[in-house]
């Protein structure tokens, strides 16, 4: 057999392993989604009501799952952190109060680390909510709340791995996160107070702290001249002027109508070549929403309306796309 054959049968069994797995677990998480019951309920309520942090702790990759919760819950608005339970035995249960709610995760529900936090929660009665496979273990029978996790095996093919199990965990940590989410209704300015920095942080700002003021805006009268169309879209470099009437914005006139009534040009003022339809986004938008509408009309440049106590047409600011890709958007 040849160098491609061999080669073709590596990428077919490959592709094909890669697909069993993931064909796995996404079957265990339609068996957990079909298993959801009360208790899920009964859990979001407990975590909704804690005074304190959510202490979520997990050995292994139990663990990884756990931080992973833990910062999910911390970003949308319910204040977690993770705790180590070979490090809480060691003087990390201070970390623990009575305000708290412990979020634990084990598969077999048999974590010899997770005993003593297990202890402290249950002598301080700290509710308790546990996510694991067997309902009959020590973590689940130790729990206010145990959350199953399906009966489903796992992906690797000794059935060792933590792999669907993990998957599940996580689906099912995301899943009370959104779920609190709702309940708190948690709105895009709560997300952005918690996410400053970085891409996030950039889409969610709103357009005012971004945009051009009033003294920037390249405006003119309906009767205009052309020249002085020219003149105020070159003193501007925004690429377009506003035709406003009564403070209210009429029009917009870009360097494509300039080009296409370009015949009598000089002969005509600006609105007979003005565009009547303007494309204008509110100061409370967020850049996001301002860059989704420019890529969608292939525009490169909005009039900013509707700020608070004007008319809905009054051009107040503007944003350019390179405001935008400045602020990290695109």
């Amino acid at each position: 057999m040849g160098h491609s054959a061999h080669t073709n049968e590596h990428t077919a069994a490959t592709l094909a392993c890669a697909r069993r797995v993931l064909e796995l677990e996404a079957d265990s998480l339609k068996l957990m989604s079909a298993g959801l019951d009360q208790a899920f309920v009964d859990a979001v309520g407990i975590l909704l009501n804690a005074k304190g942090r959510i202490i979520v702790s997990g050995m292994g990759k139990s663990g990884h799952i756990a931080r992973k919760i833990a910062a999910t819950l911390a970003s949308t608005g319910t204040p977690a952190q993770f705790v180590h339970p070979a490090e809480a035995s060691h003087g990390d249960l201070g970390m623990v109060t009575r305000d708290d709610v412990a979020l634990m995760l084990s598969n077999s529900g048999e974590t010899p680390e997770l005993m003593s936090l297990i202890d402290y929660v249950k002598r301080n009665s700290i509710p308790m909510i546990a996510i694991a496979s067997k309902p009959q273990s020590t973590l689940m029978r130790a729990a206010d709340v145990p959350l199953i996790l399906p009966n489903a095996p796992e992906a690797c093919p000794m059935g060792l791995a933590p792999t669907t199990s993990t998957t599940a965990t996580l689906a099912l940590g995301d899943a009370l996160a959104v779920a609190l989410m709702e309940r708190r209704d948690f709105k895009p300015e709560h997300y952005k107070m918690l996410h400053p920095g970085g891409t996030l942080g950039a889409k969610l700002q709103k357009i005012s702290e971004v945009m051009r003021g009033p003294d920037a805006l390249p405006l003119i009268k309906p009767d205009a001249p052309v020249m002085d169309v020219l003149l105020t879209i070159g003193k501007y470099a925004l690429g377009v002027a506003g035709v406003v009437e009564d403070d209210r914005l009429i029009g917009v006139i870009s360097d494509g109508d300039i080009s296409r009534n370009i015949t009598g040009l000089q002969d005509r003022c600006a609105k007979d070549i003005m565009t009547r339809t303007p494309k204008v986004i509110s100061g409370e938008a967020r850049l996001q929403e301002a860059v989704d509408l420019m890529n969608r009309h292939k525009i490169t440049m909005l009039f900013v309306t509707g700020a608070s106590g004007t008319p809905e047409t009054r051009p107040v600011g503007a944003i350019h796309i390179h405001d935008c890709l400045r602020a990290g958007v695109s």
